[in-house]
């Protein structure tokens, strides 16, 4: 079986899986040909998702550094919501 339990199907998968052959069968050229498409989509996908999990790890890594500049910082409100500041060392800033 190509898929177990916490695997993920690989593009190479999809291209190599091979179908027996019967005699009212499906087309097999319009079925490798489908595959060859489900494979580039996957491999398009798996790309796609490593970008993304690169980018969300560069953001973590923004705001643990904005966090830790920050950290010292306190909100006061003077009662009125235009004059909300942050309070602590600008100096940082």
């Amino acid at each position: 079986m190509i898929y177990r339990s916490g695997q993920r199907i690989q593009p190479h998968q999809v291209r190599a899986k091979t179908f027996r052959r019967c005699r009212r069968g499906l087309d097999p050229d319009e079925v490798y040909a489908y595959l060859a498409q489900v494979a580039d989509e996957l491999d398009r996908m798996i790309r796609k998702e490593s970008i993304i999990l690169t980018e969300a790890e560069r953001i973590r890594q923004g705001l643990r550094q904005w966090q830790s500049r920050h950290a010292h910082c306190t909100v006061t409100t003077s009662g009125t919501p235009d004059r909300d500041r942050w309070s602590g060392n600008r100096d940082r800033w």
